[in-house]
């Protein structure tokens, strides 16, 4: 090397992949294997590639190329396939565009089924044979996450809800200090020194549990949930420990890590003895935890499990809470999660919510289970290096937010949230971001 050349040292990631070996790539295949069913295997054989796919996806949209379209990672996936569990895929190959699972292929797959989807099953909606594309990439990305291919950022996050208990690394000691100021703050606010932020109460109605996003960045969200259920009398407890709503394992694939996970919201219910597992306002979370762990676990579930908006809806309805719109003045749109929306089946409790809560609420344009995803699922956020990228494709949600004239923001989802945080500094559109519930307990009649 002279004095004029610069050293630039190589990826570590990068390197691994590089350095794989076939007893490696051959483990991949085989979990890829395990993971496909039949109706995986008849998926994988029915993609006419019509492209009707490609004005769905954010990321092309935005981006414009080909490796953004959903039938282009598709077909990465479908090319594997082919190639190692088809009779034409091993005999003839270049007639079915089998393709072979080298080191190459190895870091288009990374690149692709993690940093270009953000898993939110939109582009299944387009789909004029209804192939669950989602899901048939999610079963990719376990294959990977069982060689260690799981990008850094994701795979530290994944690491620090198992090591830890809780995705952000809080300490116990930081939990119950925070809980308790908290509670405080909630006497203070509504002059009554009776009002509670229980903490392992035993036989409570309902288990809340939380993003631990919630206690280290947003507390106040955690209040306003307080506030609703000390205003409508409920029975309702927090947890010390196994309160962690999240779960990455959904976005990593790796089904064991993420059953692992949701297991400890399962014991924390036998523990407590609680009745209802609710779900803080977390999509990702609620997808998990309400559809996808009964599957990992391979067990059913002995309680309920809701949503935080099923319930607060439950006391709007049962007349438990009043609510006074002209509290809130702003105008309001609603992002749609997709996990919770599209992906969970919760789509009109929110806007009840809304409707009650606020004076001017405006749709965004298309909305609930044609929402376009805002760029933040996926893992995406966590993935740093694929950060520019998400942040583009956030555009087509920035200009939907843009269209509506609103001046706040409600989405009921923690990742949502750091997500339009960020495309609304990067994208100026100057408007407020809130939780649903939030928007609830500001208008609060006591």
């Amino acid at each position: 090397m002279n004095e004029n050349e610069t050293y630039v040292s190589k990826d570590p990631f990068d390197e691994k992949i590089e350095q794989l070996s076939p007893a490696d790539r051959e483990k991949a295949l085989k979990v890829f294997a395990e993971k496909i069913n039949r109706e995986f295997a008849v998926y994988f054989n029915s993609c006419v590639h019509c492209g009707l796919c490609a004005d769905s996806c954010h990321y092309y949209l935005t981006h414009q190329d080909i490796q953004s379209l959903p039938a282009y990672k598709l077909g990465l996936v479908i090319g594997i396939f082919k190639k190692y569990f088809s009779f034409m895929g091993k005999n003839m190959p270049g007639w079915v565009g089998a393709k072979s699972f080298d080191n190459r292929m190895v870091k288009e797959w990374v690149d692709s089924l993690y940093g270009r989807c953000s898993l939110c099953g939109r582009c299944s909606l387009n789909c004029s044979i209804g192939i669950n594309i989602a899901a048939l990439i999610r079963a990719a990305r376990g294959a990977l996450a069982a060689i260690g291919l799981v990008p850094p950022g994701l795979q530290s996050t994944i690491e620090t809800a198992v090591e830890k208990g809780n995705n952000m690394g809080i300490k116990k000691d930081d939990w119950l200090e925070t809980a308790s100021w908290l509670e405080e703050e909630l006497q203070t606010e509504i002059a009554d020194p009776a009002a509670r932020i229980p903490m392992d109460q035993k036989d409570a109605r309902y288990f809340y549990t939380i993003n631990p996003r919630e206690a280290m960045f947003f507390p106040l969200s955690i209040s306003a949930v307080a506030k609703l259920f000390h205003a409508a009398g409920e029975s309702w407890t927090l947890a010390a420990d196994s309160y962690d709503v999240t779960n990455y394992g959904l976005y990593s694939g790796d089904d064991e890590t993420a059953g692992m996970l949701s297991d400890r919201l399962v014991q924390g219910m036998a523990k407590l003895g609680c009745k209802t597992l609710v779900l803080a306002e977390c999509g990702h979370g609620f997808k998990s935890n309400r559809w996808e762990a009964p599957e990992w676990l391979s067990k059913k579930y002995g309680f309920e499990v809701k949503s935080i908006l099923e319930v607060v809806a439950g006391f709007i309805r049962e007349g438990r809470i009043k609510l006074d719109p002209a509290k809130n003045q702003e105008p309001v749109t609603l992002h749609d999660p997709c996990n919770l929306v599209r992906m969970g089946g919760i789509i009109e409790e929110q806007r009840f919510i809304l409707r009650h809560a606020v004076s001017q609420f405006i749709e965004m344009i298309p909305n609930r289970e044609k929402n376009f995803c805002c760029g933040g699922g996926g893992g995406q956020l966590a993935m740093t290096q694929f950060s520019q990228r998400r942040l583009k494709a956030g555009g087509v949600k920035a200009e939907q937010i843009r269209k509506t004239g609103a001046k706040i923001v409600a989405t009921p989802c923690h990742n949502c949230i750091d997500q339009l945080m960020e495309l609304n500094k990067h994208y100026q559109l100057d408007v407020k971001i809130k939780t649903v519930c939030e928007l609830a307990a500001d208008a609060l009649v006591l």
